[in-house]
């Protein structure tokens, strides 16, 4: 009978335990092709000091990002609406509502709801502190929070106010459910 001394398992060549970028998302992904040139008589292709110039490389994602700016913005120009629009900033947090619904931006992450998704919208303006509160909360029982700082407390009564004005303006509350027992009446009307 054979006998082997040590691990069973073979080593790692691939994964997130040898290499980062094997996780989503981490770090770029690895390319699979060698390091190096092909063929390594053609002292051209051996020669290091050929590479992309960083400025042509770091010059495509600005025209990129300028490309999205300006079609955002084109976007946001193609039909103005005379109704209501909130909008609160601090140096961290910003929320807009207006007729396409309630943004909300944190930092660099950025959450969007239409009017059809939002079930409620709750505002909480603290005893003490500046921190103005607003909560988008879903029909699926989810909520998004997000605290404004403002200047002054004299700004929570204004931005009650104005925000008071879209919900009235553009959110239909329970308007969903009215939809729902419409269908259901109109089918038991056919099946009578």
């Amino acid at each position: 009978m054979e006998q082997r001394i040590g691990s069973g398992s073979q080593p790692l060549v691939e994964g997130a335990g040898f290499d980062p970028a094997f996780v989503p998302g981490l770090t770029p992904p690895a390319s699979a092709a060698p390091k190096g040139p092909q063929d390594k008589g053609d002292p051209v292709a051996a020669d290091p000091d050929e590479t992309v110039p960083e400025e042509a490389a770091v010059e495509e994602p600005e025209e990129a990002d300028e490309a999205e700016d300006v079609q955002e913005d084109a976007a946001g120009d193609e039909a103005p609406v005379d109704g209501p629009v909130f909008e609160a900033a601090d140096r961290r947090a910003r929320i807009v509502a207006d007729h396409r619904g309630v943004r909300l931006c944190l930092d660099d992450q950025e959450c969007e709801f239409r009017w059809d998704e939002i079930a409620a919208v709750e505002t909480e303006s603290p005893r003490f502190g500046k921190r103005f509160t607003i909560t988008v909360h879903t029909p699926d029982r989810r909520w998004y929070p997000i605290e404004i700082e403002a200047t002054a407390r004299s700004r929570f009564t204004e931005w009650d106010e104005r925000l008071d004005a879209v919900l009235d303006a553009y959110f239909e509350e329970g308007a969903a459910e009215e939809a729902d027992a419409e269908a259901e009446s109109e089918a038991a009307a056919e099946k009578e």
